[in-house]
């Protein structure tokens, strides 16, 4: 069966670990399946979305620092932990997305480790661009770290990750995590789910 739901993701983003932790909710409730789709959200930022950065270099953004009482408030909500942001932020996740690229072809591989590596940096802080603590990730989680370490340096896996992000992209996504449903139904953000868990019961396949 195909799944109705894809969702494009960067292990760096604090509301996309929020989604990654509320999805499986709305896909059992709405009897749905869903693959996931490592992206690198800084090439999608440099593509289409570069006031991002812009907005990070603000001293005083106001939105920027109420989001982040917001982001606590739905990690509360979730009971997700947050310990965020750390000495890493903002994260490189080259090397993340490359081991969770590698992973791709195994979404129930995929899952373990995005939430072992989404446990690593958004609770207990420690550097999503290393490949050693990537690689002690995958042990944690059941998985040959070793192995995957060296397929996510590889040319095929580069270029995966390249062409994930440049789909999404196309798309019109601009950030990360990006949700299509039924393939055109794009949302965008962890506080659009509930749109989601709509669009799925509102149009079955």
């Amino acid at each position: 069966m195909t799944a109705r739901v894809e969702f494009f993701f960067d292990l760096s983003s604090p509301w996309t670990c929020l989604a990654f932790h509320n999805l499986p909710g709305v896909l059992e409730r709405t009897g749905t399946t869903a693959i996931y789709r490592p992206i690198l959200v800084g090439g999608v930022f440099n593509a289409v979305n570069p006031a991002v950065y812009a907005a990070r270099e603000q001293a005083d953004n106001r939105r920027l620092r109420h989001s982040w009482k917001v982001l606590k408030d739905w990690a509360r909500l979730a009971a997700v932990p947050m310990n965020f942001p750390s000495q890493y932020h903002p994260a490189k996740s080259v090397q993340a997305m490359r081991f969770a690229t590698a992973l791709e072809a195994d979404q129930a591989a995929l899952l373990k480790f995005a939430r072992g590596a989404f446990a690593s940096y958004f609770d207990r802080q420690e550097n999503l661009d290393d490949p050693d603590v990537l690689e002690a990730v995958a042990n944690a989680e059941g998985l040959d770290g070793a192995s995957i370490r060296a397929a996510a340096g590889s040319d095929e896996i580069k270029a995966r990750l390249r062409s994930n992000t440049e789909e999404v992209v196309a798309r019109g996504g601009y950030g990360s995590p990006t949700i299509f449903v039924d393939g055109t139904d794009m949302y965008f953000g962890n506080d659009q789910l509930p749109l989601v868990e709509a669009a799925l019961k509102r149009t079955p396949r």
